[in-house]
């Protein structure tokens, strides 16, 4: 018979036939604080990161998040086929920036601007794209001022209920913001208001398409035919910018006759969050300037490209092109009849939330899901009634299964008025919805058979509420 000789087996290391649990790196606490000496398995290393992860919540059950949770299979393929893409560098990534240039070129087209006329340009998301706007309009004041002869160095901004990027401008550009405060039932500007803030050191005014507390729509129109009398009044010509942060992607789909963009000849900017109800991956925000007379040439920076010449205008440098990638990739695959049909089931979903939250008899609804703003559900304590818990309690019971419904208190001069607020968002079912419900129906025969004995209040429960105050 036959001899066979068998190849010596190749050596497996320690490493390699290690159970990854009981390796020498998960049996010790990995360093926290200073950079280890050594190399580690990455095998070890991924899996104890990868655990450490599991203590963050589930973003699909994030109810308090604006931005994308849920994306095709196609969009994480692109992300990771992209990640080595720096979206600055456009003359070694020419494709990625002539990619750019087709998104502004459509985003101009959904929201009405003249033919041919806007410029724009993609950034980290819309709270940059917000700062580059309100540098856009106080540069343009300055310069008014300037040639007028008059002095530059009071210059304010009048909103409604704003984000907290809006007082990071004011404070960063040395802007005065006169924020409207909430009064009894106006939760959100009213065009009255507005005028008694403008004078003649006012850069622009903001109304908000989705106002980050209620969800609601301010009035844009309103505000543009009252900044138009003033002008007639007064001789004040005061520009509008839109923060369109979440409108700017549902609005034009959804509500398409509701003038708010470009349409109305106020309106010289507007920015909007890619990454919110755009579908993008975070990281994408976008502005868009009426037309090239509304951006300052001294705001942008010029580089060359493949021989010609490109204009740039950003906060940030190096970043990557993915998800300005992935924002086109949602243009070519919904086109306006699929994101149509993707925000109105958000939409339909947030409705019937609202109603059946109403019917626990405990709240008053402030946002109904409705399209007069996005497809969010907001609501307070019935006035007067003391069901036995508030609703941080109710915020804090929910996350025991998972669920972050976010509770907090108003902006000035309603602090003493606390919302709970639901965000609807593409990947959020009918289903998850009957889920979510059942368990605020346990969560309420849990308070009503255990009365909460010390409420909690807003400053205990924390968090980020996107305002520009400080919290716990």
């Amino acid at each position: 018979m036959p001899l066979h000789h068998q190849k010596p087996r190749h050596k497996i290391s320690s490493s390699e036939i290690d159970d990854i649990y009981a390796s020498a790196d998960s049996i010790r606490e990995l360093p926290k604080m200073r950079l280890p000496e050594g190399e580690h398995d990455p095998r070890h290393i991924y899996a104890a990161i990868r655990d450490e992860l599991m203590l963050d919540g589930n973003s699909r059950q994030n109810l308090a998040t604006f931005c994308t949770t849920w994306m095709e299979p196609e969009v994480a393929r692109l992300m990771a086929e992209t990640a080595d893409k720096n979206i600055i560098d456009k003359d070694e990534y020419p494709q990625t920036a002539e990619i750019e240039g087709r998104c502004v070129r459509m985003l101009a087209d959904l929201w009405n601007a003249p033919d041919g006329a806007a410029v724009g340009c993609s950034t980290t998301g819309s709270s940059e794209a917000a700062m580059l706007a309100g540098m856009a309009m106080k540069w343009r004041w300055r310069e008014r001022r300037r040639q007028a002869g008059r002095p530059t160095d009071r210059p304010n901004i009048v909103t409604g209920p704003v984000q907290v990027c809006w007082h990071k401008f004011a404070r960063y550009w040395d802007v005065e913001l006169r924020e409207i405060p909430m009064q009894g039932d106006r939760l959100i500007l009213s065009p009255d208001e507005v005028i008694t803030r403008c004078d003649e050191n006012t850069i622009g005014v903001v109304p908000t398409l989705g106002v980050t507390f209620t969800g609601q729509y301010e009035d844009v129109v309103g505000v543009c035919a009252a900044l138009d009398a003033l002008k007639v009044k007064t001789g004040l010509d005061i520009p509008v910018h839109v923060d369109a942060a979440s409108g700017g992607f549902l609005a034009p789909f959804v509500v398409p006759g509701l003038a708010w963009d470009f349409r109305l000849a106020r309106v010289k900017s507007i920015n909007a969050s890619g990454h919110k109800f755009g579908l993008s991956p975070l990281g994408v925000g976008w502005a868009l300037w009426r037309t090239a007379e509304d951006l300052p040439e001294d705001l942008v920076f010029r580089v060359n490209y493949l021989g010609g010449d490109m204009p740039t205008f950003a906060l940030n440098f190096s970043r990557p092109g993915g998800e300005v990638i992935c924002q086109y990739y949602n243009f070519l695959r919904l086109g306006r009849e699929g994101y149509r049909r993707v925000q109105e089931a958000c939409y339909a979903n947030a409705a019937a939330l609202a109603e059946a939250i109403a019917g626990f008899g405990l709240f008053d609804m402030i946002h109904k899901g409705g399209t007069d703003g996005i497809p969010a559900v907001s609501w307070s304590m019935k006035e007067g009634l003391n069901p036995g818990f508030t609703l941080f309690d109710l915020a804090d019971r929910l996350r025991t299964r998972g669920w972050q419904v976010p509770a907090y208190s108003m902006p000035p001069d309603r602090e003493d008025l606390a919302v709970q607020r639901i965000l609807v968002r593409h990947g959020f079912s009918a289903d998850l919805g009957r889920l979510l419900l059942r368990d605020i129906k346990d969560a309420l025969a849990f308070f009503q058979k255990h009365p909460v004995a010390a409420p909690m209040t807003g400053a205990e429960a924390g968090g980020f509420d996107h305002s520009g105050r400080a919290t716990s």
